[in-house]
């Protein structure tokens, strides 16, 4: 039986995810273009800014409750939806 996460790990988690699926420095991310669904720059700026406020949180030992988890990974969830939808990152 495998054990949950603790919620720092949790977070830790899904921000290591976020940093290996999301082009944050690609060029392609950052040119902002005729058919866009929702700014993919804005929205990986945004991404970018709530994972570096959590790693500063997770540093500094503060423990993100079940909300706050929740509403980071539906924030990161909605936003690789919409980097999908404008080519910016393969399924």
């Amino acid at each position: 039986m495998n054990k949950k996460p603790d919620r720092q790990t949790a977070m830790s988690n899904i921000i290591t995810l976020v940093r290996e699926d999301f082009p944050f420095y690609a060029p392609e991310s950052q040119i902002c273009g005729d058919t866009c669904v929702g700014c993919p720059k804005k929205l990986l700026e945004l991404a970018e800014t709530e994972v570096i406020e959590w790693e500063h949180k997770l540093q500094i030992g503060e423990v993100p409750n079940f909300t706050e988890i929740d509403r980071f990974a539906k924030l990161c969830r909605n936003i690789r939806r919409s980097l999908v939808r404008n080519g910016v990152i393969d399924h």
